[in-house]
């Protein structure tokens, strides 16, 4: 990998960077098409017919699950070697297995159709196979940058090319899936086909792309602390606690926001295609001021605002959102705040095992990834379970046609929707400002890290060349 000596003039190649934010892309759409965009859910009850309640439940043992697998993946993670690197072979080699894994949901398996305890099972442990692969390939894919590079001006390039194609992940479920989502006693198999081409599609992306980045070779022979240890060192690391209230957030608020808006599109009689021209024009406007920004007013001021706009943008459809106009103007608030999510929150993630490293001399960023999958993927399952308890509370009839609820179960969509995602959304605008890495002292040990990385990477190639 071409690489210059200075954190300032640091180079990631132009494949590289598009081979990983296409990969990352890829598994996030597969994620959202199915558990992060609420198809999955919507399927299962709307179409199947299994009882929301028991859907719920299914997501709270999915939760508790991924309370286990995630930091104990990405302390493997960590500890791997391997001629590939300490990431790419679970990209390449988990990539058809994850595709595979994401064709069983949408199969119903015989004996299953009319057996509420049967769709329960395959809801259950499809869930449980498609998050492991999902927690070995995604975790891998989101620290890949961090293994690149050091600078956030090098990291950028990759984020920057990150949002352009996460675009479709986001666009793609919002838009397709409320055409082809199969309502009840509607066939599906056109919507059945429509998923494993994506299967095919997106694993033969993922794979692919591992053939065009690398990892830095140094952290391959590093000496790991053990499991507690390891996971000590990241709570004493005060920058990542803090990191972890927006990134739990985000979570929540992305999966409850795609959630909603199937269910909302359903109910409410307002036009979807100028919200959808307003969301779009958020996320550019969104991307363009905080890359344009972001050097000026740090990484700490940006999520902040970011976070306000959010949280305007949910209060707004709450209280107005059957109403045309102040639709629009949260759609558009909510592509700002889309935009800045897929932006701010994987530097500052970066800045946070930086620092890490600064502590403790070993980059950790698998453990890292690990135990904030732990705390944010769980946000996944708390999101589609209370939204299914706001629609309970107010008398969401799941058995009639689309268009033919209540006045009262729209007012449930629109709280379940946007109420807590609002709320998550501003105590993060307050709690930022206690975010320790920020200012001249915090640049200084970024420049520092960055010389140490270099020196690093030279001795360890040294000594293979001595070793052959």
């Amino acid at each position: 990998m071409d690489q210059t000596t200075s954190q300032h003039s640091e180079y990631i190649p132009m494949v590289s960077r598009i081979s990983v934010a296409l990969a990352d892309a890829s598994c996030a759409m597969l994620q959202n098409l199915s558990v992060g965009g609420g198809a999955l859910t919507y399927f299962f009850t709307r179409w199947r017919g299994l009882d929301p309640g028991l859907a719920g439940l299914v997501w709270i043992l999915f939760g508790i699950w991924n309370a286990v697998n995630d930091p104990l993946f990405g302390f493997i993670s960590d500890r791997t070697k391997s001629k590939l690197g300490r990431r790419i072979p679970y990209i390449r080699f988990g990539a058809p297995l994850y595709a595979l894994a994401f064709v069983m949901f949408w199969l119903v398996f015989p004996g299953t159709q009319n057996s509420q305890t049967g769709m329960f099972i395959q809801l259950l442990i499809s869930l449980f196979i498609f998050d492991s692969l999902y927690t070995a390939i995604a975790t891998s894919i989101y620290v890949m940058p961090y293994e690149m590079a050091i600078s956030n001006k090098a990291r950028s390039g990759i984020f920057i090319w990150k949002i352009i194609f996460t675009v479709f992940p986001m666009a793609v479920p919002l838009i397709l899936l409320p055409i082809i989502q199969p309502g009840p006693g509607q066939d599906a198999g056109g919507f059945q086909w429509t998923m494993i081409g994506f299967a095919v599609g997106m694993g033969l992306i993922i794979l692919f792309s591992t053939y065009f980045y690398q990892e830095k070779q140094f952290q391959r022979g590093q000496e790991q602390f053990p499991f507690f240890k390891s996971l000590k060192e990241c709570f004493s690391n005060r920058s990542f606690i803090i990191f972890e209230i927006i990134s739990f957030t985000v979570i929540y608020v992305q999966t409850g926001l795609m959630q909603g808006v199937l269910y909302y599109f359903d109910e409410i009689d307002v036009p979807a295609i100028p919200l959808y021209a307003a969301l779009a024009v958020g996320i550019i406007a969104g991307i363009l001021l905080f890359i344009r920004q972001r050097e000026i007013w740090g990484i700490r001021l940006s999520t902040r605002i970011m976070s306000l706009v959010f949280s305007f943008g949910c209060f707004t459809i709450l209280f107005l959102g059957k109403s045309l106009l102040p639709t629009m103007v949260g759609f558009f608030c909510f592509g700002i705040g889309f935009a800045g999510g897929m932006y701010l929150i994987p530097l500052m993630n970066g800045d946070v095992v930086d620092m890490d490293e600064h502590r403790t001399g070993l980059r950790r960023e698998g453990m890292y990834a690990g135990v904030n999958s732990f705390i944010t993927k769980p946000a996944i399952s708390l999101a589609q379970a209370v939204f299914l308890w706001f629609l309970y509370l107010f008398g969401y009839d799941q058995s009639l046609a689309k268009g033919m609820q209540s006045a009262q179960a729209e007012t449930g969509i629109l709280f379940g929707w946007t109420l807590i995602p609002g709320i998550l959304l501003f105590i993060c605008f307050i709690g930022l400002k206690w975010y320790p890495l920020a200012g001249p002292a915090w640049d200084n040990i970024k420049k520092t890290l960055a010389e140490d990385h270099i020196k690093k990477e030279s001795e360890y190639i040294s000594s293979l060349t001595k070793i052959n």
